[in-house]
């Protein structure tokens, strides 16, 4: 008999179906607005704007499950959607907003224990309240990490300000998910949907960057990061980081060159050729590779892991972990890694 290999999407997105009108409570229109088109779908105002729009597998569980059903996905890993993380807001209405998203997904998580994974969300515009929150999303709500924007309101995530949390998710061993969000450049990506197609994977690797060049990762070497959308730009842009590690001396701040921190971090494989899928195996391995589709949007892959499935020269333990084992044991999972 042959055991079937256990598939998990690890780059889901979730919303409540009844978000709350945060714009109208703190008269703000930066808030994300939900409004419902039909009963299938609904679309999401920024400043009075079309921000996206979306269908009702966005907050509608069953549907989700027959979707998973139908593309043969075990378990997805729940996360908010990323405009949804709003550091620019105030502290006070940043937290209301995660905890009512936090309490949202492990609801879910608990109703459905074979079939979700919920990771929460905190304020991160205030280290002390993200802290906090982080402590109740673990410790009182049962989710089993946290996803995190790439930058908090322009300060890169190797800002001294952040270092405290960061701390803590490793003294708690909670996993982090980076999800590129306020992407750089913004003002130069109008047209094209460029903000979704470069934006977002060079914040990606912006983001990643800052992590691998400040330290942290000798100084909290149990801390758990995977980074969205296969890095981004990142695994083409090690070679020219190591040659600056290389080159200036004085910019450095770790024992060794950017290329060992990054194969020390995650990365999902939401990359959609098989080309570079095998270059992402080779230069970091397949352990810090995990699947994931970015379901619902219009840019998932359908199904999740179809790049893996696709890359001939992959083996059946590479295939099995990447499908799967390396998103359960990122996350903490041991048991549930080994049962399945």
């Amino acid at each position: 008999m042959v055991n079937k290999t256990l598939r998990v999407d690890f780059h889901t997105h979730i919303i409540p179906e009844d978000f709350p009108d945060l714009a109208a409570k703190y008269g703000d229109a930066r808030f994300p607005v939900l409004e419902k088109t039909c009963d299938c779908g609904a679309e999401i105002f920024i400043q009075g704007k079309s921000f996206r729009k979306i269908t009702d597998q966005a907050w509608d569980v069953e549907k989700r499950i027959a979707d998973m059903d139908q593309e043969g996905i075990d378990i997805q890993v729940l996360s908010p959607i990323p405009v949804t993380l709003a550091y620019w807001s105030s502290p006070e209405a940043g937290l209301e907003l995660a905890q009512l998203q936090n309490d949202f997904i492990a609801s879910i998580a608990k109703e459905y224990l074979d079939r979700f994974i919920g990771l929460g969300t905190v304020p991160l515009q205030n280290v002390d309240m993200a802290i906090q929150e982080m402590d109740r999303a673990k410790h009182e709500l049962g989710l089993k990490g946290l996803q995190i924007g790439s930058n908090v309101n322009g300060l890169n995530l190797d800002d001294p300000s952040l270092e405290p949390f960061f701390a803590a998710a490793e003294k708690w061993n909670v996993p982090l998910f980076v999800h590129p969000w306020a992407t750089l450049g913004g003002e130069r990506m109008p047209r094209h949907k460029f903000m979704y197609m470069i934006g977002m994977p060079s914040e990606t690797a912006l983001a990643a960057g800052s992590i691998i060049m400040s330290g942290l990762l000798d100084k909290y070497p149990n801390l758990k990061i995977c980074f969205a959308h296969g890095g981004g730009s990142l695994p083409y842009l090690l070679p020219r980081m190591d040659k600056g590690w290389e080159v200036w001396p004085e910019i450095r701040k770790t024992e060794k060159p950017p290329s060992y921190y990054a194969k020390k971090l995650y990365y999902d494989s939401l990359v959609y050729d098989p080309v570079n899928l095998r270059y992402m195996i080779d230069r970091f391995g397949a352990e810090q590779i995990i699947a994931g589709s970015d379901y619902p949007f219009l840019l998932r892959e359908v199904p999740s892991g179809k790049v893996v499935d696709a890359l001939p020269s992959i083996s059946e333990e590479e295939a099995r972990l990447i499908h799967g084992q390396n998103a359960l044991k990122f996350l903490g999972l041991h048991e549930m890694a080994v049962s399945k």
